[in-house]
């Protein structure tokens, strides 16, 4: 399945849930507030992404290094074009300070047309 290329400004929002969606949701989590708001703020200043919510503290329960952990974390929600995922996912890589961050993608298949062409409008690439 290729990935659709976002909306441009002013464009239709297509209400088909059978294509793909050109938009998607992407989180991730740190251990403090303040580096979960560094990390929005970068994404959204490279324009990797076009918001970001910082949401915490939250309790996380995960196995690592063969024990099980419960940590509290602070998630971090970015609104971004599929187009734009990849990159993302390499940025988080790049300056999380994890060794393993968690980094997941939720297709958005539909929502207020106005806040998705807005989305395509902060995050998609200059060259579309």
């Amino acid at each position: 399945m290729s990935i659709p290329e976002p909306l441009q400004p002013g464009a239709a929002v297509p209400n088909d849930p059978a294509l793909p969606s050109a938009y998607c949701q992407v989180t991730t989590t740190t251990d403090s507030e303040d580096t979960a708001l560094r990390l929005a703020r970068d994404i959204v200043e490279t324009g990797l992404g076009a918001s970001a919510q910082v949401l915490g503290p939250i309790s996380s329960v995960y196995r690592w290094a063969g024990l099980i952990q419960v940590t509290q974390e602070w998630q971090c929600v970015v609104k971004t074009v599929m187009s734009r995922l990849t990159d993302l996912t390499d940025h988080i890589e790049a300056i999380h300070d994890r060794e393993v961050p968690e980094v997941v993608a939720t297709p958005i298949i539909g929502g207020n047309e106005d806040y998705l062409n807005w989305v395509s409008a902060q995050a998609a690439p200059e060259d579309l």
